[in-house]
């Protein structure tokens, strides 16, 4: 897997690719940019939406039903909102980086926007705005900006990305929709819900009681490149339980030498909101500027 796997399935990972390919990212313990003030949203309330089971036809033969599978088929416990706040810390360790506790400030709108803020020694180095269409990273500390699209990463990777998959895997709910011919099957504590997209091939581990999501495995299969994402530390947030750590592990053929190599990806959010409110979005690219092709 190349910059665009971790750029697509890894928001965070892909603003720390890119603010530091050219070079090496200090260490940080600044603060991100000041919020602007709130704008008003009329949103509806939040709640739980588990998708509806179907009712038992009588005239099947009746299947012997193993404890906590088919809850699980028609009901993983998933976040729903309408704002989402975050303020974190990553690190980020490849074969060319070493990052650690770098500022990462998050805000999305649910189901339209994704905004980012990063930044080392108080300074804010790179923003990033996340659209239904595009997605746009500004690089401050070089004055470059990248644009990319969700059809090209898409025919890269083999993957259809989109806009759906990254809100998922920020909150950590499941990357893919649900399909009926899809298989659950107990795998120690965990169930095992496996999903497939083109030649990529996805395997979530799904808590028993509490039917979260603890697992993610992602397997190109034409290579072999996988990525795997735990979620770790659950807590309450707004009557749901959200991940407050995610560990990213990717494993990857090189193109340039043949070689496996690995990167890994560490984001602790110190601060997690469920809000009503637009916490604001701002985005400008400036006209001096020089766009990366």
């Amino acid at each position: 897997m190349n910059k665009y796997v971790l750029f697509t399935l890894v928001l965070s990972a892909l603003v720390s690719i890119e603010s530091c390919r050219r070079r090496p990212m200090s260490r940080s313990t600044g603060s991100g940019s000041a919020p602007p003030t709130p704008l008003p949203s009329a949103d509806s309330s939040v709640a739980v939406r588990p998708t509806p089971q179907r009712p038992a036809d009588s005239t099947t033969t009746s299947r012997p039903t193993r404890p906590g599978i088919e809850e699980a088929r028609t009901n993983v416990a998933e976040i729903d909102f309408r704002y989402l706040t975050a303020k974190s810390k990553i690190s980020f360790k490849s074969p060319e980086q070493d990052i650690d506790n770098a500022n990462i400030n998050l805000r999305v709108r649910k189901d339209s926007l994704i905004w980012l803020s990063v930044s080392k020694l108080g300074i804010e180095a790179v923003r990033g705005l996340i659209t239904r269409d595009s997605i746009t990273i500004i690089d401050k500390i070089h004055k470059e900006y990248t644009v990319y699209d969700f059809p090209t990463l898409s025919k890269q990777f083999n993957f259809n990305m989109n806009f759906e998959l990254l809100q998922a895997l920020i909150v950590g709910n499941l990357p893919l929709p649900k399909r009926p011919a899809q298989k659950i099957k107990n795998e120690r504590d965990y169930l095992l819900l496996r999903q497939s997209e083109g030649k990529v091939l996805v395997e979530n581990y799904i808590g028993e009681q509490d039917r979260k999501l603890k697992k993610l495995m992602v397997t190109e299969q034409p290579t072999k490149n996988t990525l795997r994402l735990d979620y770790e530390d659950f807590s309450s947030l707004n009557n749901f339980l959200f991940p407050y750590t995610s560990l990213v592990t990717l494993d990857y053929k090189s193109k340039t030498d043949g070689q496996f190599y690995q990167t890994l990806l560490r984001i602790k959010h110190s601060k997690v909101e469920l809000v009503d409110k637009s916490p604001g979005f701002p985005f400008t690219i400036p006209a001096n500027y020089q766009r990366r092709p």
